[in-house]
Protein backbone atom coordinates (compact mmCIF):
# COMPACT_ATOMS: atom_id res chain seq x y z
CA UNK A 1 0.00 0.00 0.00
CA UNK A 2 1.75 3.16 -1.20
CA UNK A 3 0.92 6.76 -2.03
CA UNK A 4 1.41 7.91 -5.60
CA UNK A 5 -0.23 9.01 -8.80
CA UNK A 6 -3.49 7.21 -9.57
CA UNK A 7 -5.96 7.45 -12.40
CA UNK A 8 -5.20 9.62 -15.39
CA UNK A 9 -5.25 6.71 -17.85
CA UNK A 10 -8.16 4.50 -18.84
CA UNK A 11 -7.77 1.47 -21.11
CA UNK A 12 -10.43 0.18 -23.43
CA UNK A 13 -10.94 -1.51 -26.79
CA UNK A 14 -11.28 0.48 -29.99
CA UNK A 15 -12.38 -0.28 -33.56
CA UNK A 16 -11.22 1.70 -36.58
CA UNK A 17 -14.02 3.08 -38.78
CA UNK A 18 -14.27 5.54 -41.65
CA UNK A 19 -14.45 9.21 -40.65
CA UNK A 20 -18.01 10.10 -41.70
CA UNK A 21 -17.04 13.73 -42.28
CA UNK A 22 -14.60 12.62 -45.01
CA UNK A 23 -17.05 10.66 -47.16
CA UNK A 24 -18.39 11.98 -50.46
CA UNK A 25 -21.12 10.55 -52.67
CA UNK A 26 -21.01 11.09 -56.41
CA UNK A 27 -24.56 11.60 -57.67
CA UNK A 28 -26.11 12.53 -60.98
CA UNK A 29 -28.67 15.28 -61.40
CA UNK A 30 -29.86 14.15 -64.84
CA UNK A 31 -30.72 10.72 -66.18
CA UNK A 32 -28.48 9.01 -68.70
CA UNK A 33 -26.55 5.96 -69.83
CA UNK A 34 -23.04 5.01 -68.74
CA UNK A 35 -20.75 4.73 -71.75
CA UNK A 36 -17.40 4.25 -70.04
CA UNK A 37 -16.18 3.32 -66.55
CA UNK A 38 -12.73 4.53 -65.52
CA UNK A 39 -12.74 3.27 -61.91
CA UNK A 40 -13.96 -0.30 -62.17
CA UNK A 41 -13.50 -1.79 -58.69
CA UNK A 42 -14.04 -0.96 -55.03
CA UNK A 43 -10.90 -0.14 -53.07
CA UNK A 44 -9.14 1.75 -55.83
CA UNK A 45 -7.28 4.86 -54.76
CA UNK A 46 -8.21 8.03 -56.64
CA UNK A 47 -7.03 11.62 -56.60
CA UNK A 48 -9.20 14.69 -56.61
CA UNK A 49 -10.26 15.30 -60.21
CA UNK A 50 -9.63 11.75 -61.45
CA UNK A 51 -12.29 10.57 -63.97
CA UNK A 52 -14.79 8.05 -62.59
CA UNK A 53 -17.21 7.41 -65.45
CA UNK A 54 -18.62 9.00 -68.60
CA UNK A 55 -22.37 9.24 -69.23
CA UNK A 56 -24.52 10.14 -72.23
CA UNK A 57 -27.62 12.11 -71.33
CA UNK A 58 -30.10 13.45 -73.90
CA UNK A 59 -30.94 16.27 -71.46
CA UNK A 60 -27.30 17.27 -71.06
CA UNK A 61 -26.75 17.12 -74.81
CA UNK A 62 -29.77 19.38 -75.36
CA UNK A 63 -28.55 21.77 -72.64
CA UNK A 64 -25.19 22.08 -74.39
CA UNK A 65 -26.86 22.93 -77.69
CA UNK A 66 -29.06 25.43 -75.89
CA UNK A 67 -25.99 27.15 -74.45
CA UNK A 68 -24.23 27.27 -77.83
CA UNK A 69 -27.32 28.71 -79.49
CA UNK A 70 -27.63 31.38 -76.80
CA UNK A 71 -23.97 32.31 -77.30
CA UNK A 72 -24.46 32.69 -81.04
CA UNK A 73 -27.19 35.20 -80.27
CA UNK A 74 -24.67 37.14 -78.17
CA UNK A 75 -21.77 37.93 -80.51
CA UNK A 76 -19.87 39.99 -77.97
CA UNK A 77 -19.32 36.96 -75.72
CA UNK A 78 -15.59 35.99 -75.80
CA UNK A 79 -14.59 32.52 -76.97
CA UNK A 80 -13.12 31.67 -73.55
CA UNK A 81 -16.57 30.75 -72.31
CA UNK A 82 -16.23 33.01 -69.27
CA UNK A 83 -19.40 35.02 -68.60
CA UNK A 84 -19.05 38.67 -69.56
CA UNK A 85 -21.14 41.79 -70.04
CA UNK A 86 -21.89 40.58 -73.56
CA UNK A 87 -23.75 37.49 -72.32
CA UNK A 88 -27.48 37.62 -72.78
CA UNK A 89 -29.76 36.51 -69.97
CA UNK A 90 -30.52 33.39 -72.02
CA UNK A 91 -26.83 32.45 -72.33
CA UNK A 92 -26.26 33.07 -68.63
CA UNK A 93 -29.25 30.92 -67.73
CA UNK A 94 -28.10 28.12 -70.05
CA UNK A 95 -24.62 28.21 -68.55
CA UNK A 96 -26.04 28.22 -65.03
CA UNK A 97 -28.09 25.11 -65.86
CA UNK A 98 -24.92 23.25 -66.90
CA UNK A 99 -23.16 24.33 -63.70
CA UNK A 100 -26.07 23.15 -61.55
CA UNK A 101 -25.90 19.78 -63.30
CA UNK A 102 -22.26 19.49 -62.14
CA UNK A 103 -20.72 20.05 -65.56
CA UNK A 104 -17.10 21.07 -64.74
CA UNK A 105 -15.98 24.61 -65.58
CA UNK A 106 -13.29 23.20 -67.84
CA UNK A 107 -15.87 21.27 -69.83
CA UNK A 108 -18.03 24.38 -70.25
CA UNK A 109 -15.05 26.42 -71.45
CA UNK A 110 -14.07 23.68 -73.89
CA UNK A 111 -17.67 23.61 -75.15
CA UNK A 112 -17.53 27.36 -75.76
CA UNK A 113 -14.22 27.11 -77.63
CA UNK A 114 -15.11 24.12 -79.81
CA UNK A 115 -18.70 25.11 -80.48
CA UNK A 116 -19.62 21.43 -80.57
CA UNK A 117 -21.61 19.60 -77.87
CA UNK A 118 -20.00 16.55 -76.26
CA UNK A 119 -21.94 13.31 -76.42
CA UNK A 120 -20.64 11.78 -73.18
CA UNK A 121 -19.99 13.88 -70.08
CA UNK A 122 -17.24 12.71 -67.73
CA UNK A 123 -17.77 12.77 -63.95
CA UNK A 124 -14.74 13.26 -61.68
CA UNK A 125 -13.84 12.37 -58.10
CA UNK A 126 -14.66 15.27 -55.74
CA UNK A 127 -11.92 14.30 -53.25
CA UNK A 128 -8.79 12.21 -52.95
CA UNK A 129 -9.40 8.88 -51.25
CA UNK A 130 -10.51 5.30 -51.71
CA UNK A 131 -13.58 4.13 -53.60
CA UNK A 132 -15.76 2.39 -51.01
CA UNK A 133 -18.87 1.91 -53.16
CA UNK A 134 -19.43 1.30 -56.88
CA UNK A 135 -22.87 0.59 -58.33
CA UNK A 136 -22.23 1.09 -62.03
CA UNK A 137 -20.98 -0.81 -65.09
CA UNK A 138 -20.84 0.18 -68.73
CA UNK A 139 -24.36 0.33 -70.17
CA UNK A 140 -26.04 1.09 -66.83
CA UNK A 141 -29.00 3.44 -67.01
CA UNK A 142 -28.83 6.01 -64.23
CA UNK A 143 -31.87 7.86 -62.97
CA UNK A 144 -31.91 11.32 -61.47
CA UNK A 145 -30.44 11.15 -57.97
CA UNK A 146 -28.51 7.91 -58.53
CA UNK A 147 -25.29 7.63 -56.49
CA UNK A 148 -22.97 5.33 -58.44
CA UNK A 149 -19.82 6.02 -56.40
CA UNK A 150 -18.79 6.67 -52.83
CA UNK A 151 -15.29 7.95 -52.08
CA UNK A 152 -13.80 8.04 -48.57
CA UNK A 153 -10.74 10.02 -47.53
CA UNK A 154 -8.76 7.70 -45.24
CA UNK A 155 -5.93 10.13 -44.49
CA UNK A 156 -7.60 10.44 -41.09
CA UNK A 157 -9.79 7.78 -39.44
CA UNK A 158 -12.06 7.44 -36.46
CA UNK A 159 -11.62 4.94 -33.65
CA UNK A 160 -14.82 3.97 -31.81
CA UNK A 161 -13.94 3.13 -28.20
CA UNK A 162 -16.14 1.82 -25.38
CA UNK A 163 -16.17 4.10 -22.32
CA UNK A 164 -17.84 2.58 -19.28
CA UNK A 165 -20.45 4.44 -17.28
CA UNK A 166 -18.18 4.59 -14.23
CA UNK A 167 -15.44 6.37 -16.25
CA UNK A 168 -17.61 8.96 -17.98
CA UNK A 169 -16.75 11.71 -15.52
CA UNK A 170 -13.07 11.45 -16.45
CA UNK A 171 -13.38 11.48 -20.25
CA UNK A 172 -13.60 14.82 -22.06
CA UNK A 173 -13.50 15.98 -25.66
CA UNK A 174 -10.00 16.86 -26.94
CA UNK A 175 -8.49 14.46 -24.39
CA UNK A 176 -5.31 12.89 -25.86
CA UNK A 177 -5.25 9.15 -26.46
CA UNK A 178 -3.00 6.42 -27.81
CA UNK A 179 -3.79 3.42 -29.98
CA UNK A 180 -1.88 0.13 -30.17
CA UNK A 181 -2.71 -2.45 -32.85
CA UNK A 182 -1.78 -6.11 -33.14
CA UNK A 183 -0.60 -5.38 -36.69
CA UNK A 184 1.94 -2.84 -35.36
CA UNK A 185 2.72 -4.01 -31.80
CA UNK A 186 5.77 -1.78 -31.35
CA UNK A 187 4.07 1.44 -32.42
CA UNK A 188 1.97 3.76 -30.30
CA UNK A 189 -0.27 5.99 -32.40
CA UNK A 190 -1.43 9.33 -31.02
CA UNK A 191 -4.89 10.83 -31.40
CA UNK A 192 -7.59 12.58 -29.42
CA UNK A 193 -11.26 12.34 -28.41
CA UNK A 194 -13.51 14.31 -30.78
CA UNK A 195 -17.04 13.30 -29.76
CA UNK A 196 -18.88 11.79 -26.80
CA UNK A 197 -22.44 10.57 -27.58
CA UNK A 198 -25.19 11.94 -25.31
CA UNK A 199 -26.74 8.49 -24.65
CA UNK A 200 -25.51 5.14 -23.32
CA UNK A 201 -25.88 1.73 -24.88
CA UNK A 202 -28.49 0.08 -22.61
CA UNK A 203 -26.98 -3.38 -23.13
CA UNK A 204 -23.29 -2.67 -22.44
CA UNK A 205 -23.72 0.44 -20.26
CA UNK A 206 -21.07 2.20 -22.31
CA UNK A 207 -20.86 5.07 -24.77
CA UNK A 208 -19.13 4.78 -28.13
CA UNK A 209 -16.58 7.58 -27.92
CA UNK A 210 -15.11 8.74 -31.23
CA UNK A 211 -11.42 9.43 -31.47
CA UNK A 212 -9.52 10.71 -34.48
CA UNK A 213 -6.12 9.44 -35.60
CA UNK A 214 -4.03 10.63 -38.56
CA UNK A 215 -3.49 8.00 -41.24
CA UNK A 216 -1.19 9.53 -43.88
CA UNK A 217 0.19 6.17 -45.08
CA UNK A 218 -3.17 4.35 -45.15
CA UNK A 219 -1.95 1.62 -42.79
CA UNK A 220 -4.92 2.05 -40.47
CA UNK A 221 -7.69 0.09 -42.13
CA UNK A 222 -11.35 0.20 -41.11
CA UNK A 223 -12.48 -2.71 -38.89
CA UNK A 224 -9.06 -3.16 -37.26
CA UNK A 225 -9.22 -3.60 -33.47
CA UNK A 226 -6.73 -2.27 -30.95
CA UNK A 227 -6.16 -1.09 -27.39
CA UNK A 228 -6.99 2.53 -26.66
CA UNK A 229 -5.54 4.42 -23.69
CA UNK A 230 -7.29 7.66 -22.76
CA UNK A 231 -4.78 10.00 -21.16
CA UNK A 232 -6.12 12.24 -18.41
CA UNK A 233 -4.46 13.97 -15.44
CA UNK A 234 -3.45 11.66 -12.52
CA UNK A 235 -3.93 12.68 -8.89
CA UNK A 236 -2.25 11.71 -5.62
CA UNK A 237 -3.80 8.96 -3.51
CA UNK A 238 -3.34 5.64 -1.76
CA UNK A 239 -2.97 2.86 -4.28
CA UNK A 240 -2.44 -0.89 -4.59
CA UNK A 241 -1.66 -2.99 -7.67
CA UNK A 242 -4.73 -3.95 -9.67
CA UNK A 243 -4.01 -7.65 -9.09
CA UNK A 244 -4.35 -7.19 -5.33
CA UNK A 245 -8.10 -6.49 -5.52
CA UNK A 246 -10.53 -9.41 -5.75
CA UNK A 247 -13.98 -8.65 -7.11
CA UNK A 248 -16.41 -10.47 -4.83
CA UNK A 249 -19.53 -9.30 -6.61
CA UNK A 250 -20.95 -6.50 -4.50
CA UNK A 251 -17.68 -6.02 -2.59
CA UNK A 252 -14.00 -5.53 -3.29
CA UNK A 253 -11.62 -7.57 -1.10
CA UNK A 254 -7.86 -7.52 -0.54
CA UNK A 255 -5.79 -9.79 1.71
CA UNK A 256 -3.52 -8.03 4.19
CA UNK A 257 -0.38 -9.85 5.36
CA UNK A 258 -0.21 -10.18 9.16
CA UNK A 259 3.05 -12.09 9.31
CA UNK A 260 3.81 -15.75 10.17
CA UNK A 261 1.92 -16.83 7.03
CA UNK A 262 -1.35 -15.32 8.21
CA UNK A 263 -3.62 -13.12 6.11
CA UNK A 264 -6.69 -11.09 6.84
CA UNK A 265 -9.41 -10.35 4.27
CA UNK A 266 -10.27 -6.67 4.16
CA UNK A 267 -13.23 -5.06 2.39
CA UNK A 268 -12.11 -1.93 0.59
CA UNK A 269 -13.66 0.85 -1.43
CA UNK A 270 -11.80 1.58 -4.64
CA UNK A 271 -11.67 4.62 -6.91
CA UNK A 272 -9.91 5.38 -10.18
CA UNK A 273 -7.68 2.86 -11.92
CA UNK A 274 -5.14 3.19 -14.74
CA UNK A 275 -4.90 -0.54 -15.45
CA UNK A 276 -1.78 -0.96 -13.29
CA UNK A 277 -2.77 0.61 -9.97
CA UNK A 278 -6.15 1.17 -8.36
CA UNK A 279 -6.97 3.86 -5.85
CA UNK A 280 -8.10 2.73 -2.37
CA UNK A 281 -10.54 5.16 -0.78
CA UNK A 282 -11.12 3.26 2.46
CA UNK A 283 -10.32 -0.07 4.17
CA UNK A 284 -6.51 0.18 4.18
CA UNK A 285 -3.86 2.48 5.60
CA UNK A 286 -0.52 3.41 4.12
CA UNK A 287 2.26 0.90 4.80
CA UNK A 288 0.11 -2.24 5.06
CA UNK A 289 1.25 -5.19 2.94
CA UNK A 290 -1.25 -6.76 0.60
CA UNK A 291 -1.15 -10.02 -1.37
CA UNK A 292 -0.56 -9.39 -5.06
CA UNK A 293 0.39 -12.73 -6.59
CA UNK A 294 -1.60 -15.90 -5.91
CA UNK A 295 -4.21 -13.96 -3.94
CA UNK A 296 -6.85 -16.14 -5.61
CA UNK A 297 -5.26 -19.14 -3.85
CA UNK A 298 -5.50 -17.38 -0.50
CA UNK A 299 -9.11 -16.50 -1.29
CA UNK A 300 -9.88 -20.12 -2.25
CA UNK A 301 -8.31 -21.46 0.94
CA UNK A 302 -10.21 -19.00 3.12
CA UNK A 303 -13.49 -19.99 1.47
CA UNK A 304 -12.63 -23.67 1.94
CA UNK A 305 -11.88 -23.16 5.65
CA UNK A 306 -15.14 -21.27 6.09
CA UNK A 307 -17.05 -24.13 4.42
CA UNK A 308 -15.35 -26.80 6.57
CA UNK A 309 -15.97 -24.86 9.76
CA UNK A 310 -19.59 -24.42 8.75
CA UNK A 311 -19.93 -28.15 8.06
CA UNK A 312 -18.34 -29.05 11.42
CA UNK A 313 -20.72 -26.72 13.25
CA UNK A 314 -23.68 -28.25 11.45
CA UNK A 315 -22.50 -31.77 12.43
CA UNK A 316 -22.18 -30.86 16.10
CA UNK A 317 -25.60 -29.29 16.02
CA UNK A 318 -27.02 -32.43 14.47
CA UNK A 319 -25.39 -34.63 17.15
CA UNK A 320 -26.80 -32.39 19.87
CA UNK A 321 -30.24 -32.92 18.46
Amino acid sequence: MTRGGVGGAWRTVGRIVVDETRVRLVNVKVSGFVERVYVDYVGKTVKRGDPLFAMYSPELFAAQEEYLLARRLSPETPDSGVPSRGDTSLAAAARRKLELWDVPQGAIEQLAKSGQPTKALTFYSPIAGVVTKKDVVEGTQLAIGAMPYEVADLSSVWVVADVYESDLRFVKEDMPATLTLAAFPNRELKGKVVFLPPTLDPQTRTIKARLTFPNPTGELRPEMFGEVVLLGVPHEGLRVPNDAVIDAGTRKVVFVGLGDGKFQPRIVKVGASDGTYVEVLSGLVAGESVVVRANFLVDSESRLRASVEGADGLGEHARAL
